[in-house]
């Protein structure tokens, strides 16, 4: 009974978020209490709620602080003069070009956020590309494979959503990936530079340089360059090495960033607000994540669904349970939005791989390779893909034709290293 009720809710779910029935933190809210109530658990679900609120307080508070220090970073115009010393080296060589967007793309996206990388850098480099008559598709291709990618760090939405459905700390996910997103990354960087040696038979113009809009604000603080470096740096470096819990990390850096580079009050409660809408936005889900999550498991409908999709599972394919996962994780992004795939699909997996003897975190490390992060910038499920095709000019199915076969191989890459790395095992 129950593990009919819980698929039946997940399907639910499913179909609500997906076809745009409702927003996703209602449809997490709601369902499961529903859900619930035909379960025969009354009062005994804010038990459930509580819990799975607690479980997740630590990840949003990580995210809260992430957001808004990368936000006062891209503020005060840390990341401007590094995209244009690239921008200058480039010059106009096509594979210079496209090599330089894609590792700008990287740098920008170190805020965790698809929807500011590509509203920076497409802007940035659509200039130089048409002067230099390459293909608006290109860059759309690199742009996204670079954002893609870099969405598996620590604070990107993928891997905050795994940690949170499977209540594994983040940097026991994402630590043991660092070899093979990096691997990941690399392979971006050639990607881009074949695409951009195929544009030189182009005709171009000689004498194309392009930077950044130097456009004046008030926000923009280059006194402070090396002195917001440092602390880009020394945070980055504590994260990784894991001295220090995330969201301890984020919440000093935000508070000695934003007193650094606004001492005035009325300034940082600008800046504060500035980034507002974003961080409501994510922080919200998660919570509403917390509520679906605490019922599910504490109704014991996870349990119960894992105990029936094993017994249709034949074991000589739940014993290589991460590795499917792998497989699939990239184009599961064109049929599953990440709230739905995250806190409705991988729970189930990561329970159901426990009855053969694996451990969750290999499922999460093995979701979050692809699902929404080579594949979020493909997918029609994210808002993301066409603000990045809006931008470019090119449709739809243009950009998923060229795309997604890089962003598969990708994949395909960070996950025969991670098994050679015995981070997902066989």
């Amino acid at each position: 009974m129950l593990a009919l009720l819980g698929f039946a809710t997940i399907i639910t779910l499913l179909f609500l978020v997906m076809a745009k029935k409702t927003s996703p933190v209602v449809a997490m809210i709601i369902v499961p209490i529903i859900s619930g109530l035909i379960g025969g658990f009354g009062f005994e679900m804010a038990e459930f709620i509580t819990q799975g609120i607690g479980s997740i307080a630590t990840t949003g508070v990580m995210f809260i602080f992430a957001i808004l220090f990368f936000g006062i970073m891209n503020d005060t115009g840390t990341f401007k003069p590094i995209i244009n010393g690239i921008l200058k080296i480039a010059g106009n060589d096509p594979a210079r070009v496209a090599f330089a967007s894609a590792l700008v793309s990287m740098i920008v996206h170190l805020d965790g956020s698809g929807a500011s990388t590509f509203l920076i850098a497409i802007p940035a480099f659509l200039p130089v590309y048409d002067q230099l008559k390459m293909k608006r598709s290109t860059l759309a291709c690199i742009v996204a494979l670079s954002a893609g990618t870099m969405n598996i760090l620590p604070w990107g939405g993928p891997t905050i959503r795994a940690a949170t459905a499977l209540e594994i700390p983040v940097t026991a996910l994402f630590n043991p990936l660092i070899i093979p997103v990096l691997f990941g990354l690399i392979c971006v960087l050639i990607i881009a530079y074949f695409l951009g040696k195929k544009e030189r038979s182009n005709e171009i113009s000689k004498q194309t340089v392009v930077k950044m809009e130097d456009l004046p604000s008030e926000w923009e603080r280059p006194k402070l360059f090396w002195i917001n470096i440092g602390l880009i740096v020394a945070s980055v470096g504590v994260l990784v090495s894991a001295i220090l819990p995330p969201h301890v990390i984020f919440m000093i850096a935000f508070a000695i960033a934003i007193s650094i580079n606004y001492p005035n009050l009325s300034d940082q409660a600008q800046r504060i607000n500035a980034h507002a809408k974003a961080v409501v936005l994510m922080v919200s889900i998660l919570f509403a994540a917390g509520c679906f999550i605490g019922i599910m498991k504490g109704s014991g409908m996870i349990d119960e669904m894992a105990k029936a999709a094993v017994l249709h599972i034949p074991e000589s394919i739940g014993k290589h349970l991460p590795f499917f996962v792998g497989i699939t994780s990239m184009p599961a992004s064109l049929l599953f939005d990440p709230d739905s795939f995250y806190f409705g699909v991988l729970p189930v997996l990561a329970n159901t791989a426990a009855h053969f003897g694996i451990d969750s975190v290999e499922i999460g490390r093995a979701a979050i390779i692809g699902q929404m992060t080579t594949g979020f910038p493909v997918s029609p499920l994210t808002g993301s893909t066409f603000l990045l095709i809006g931008l470019t000019g090119v449709d739809l199915g243009s950009h998923q034709r060229k795309t997604i076969p890089y962003a598969f191989l990708i994949t395909m890459i960070m996950l025969f290293v991670s098994l050679l790395m015995e981070v997902i095992t066989f």
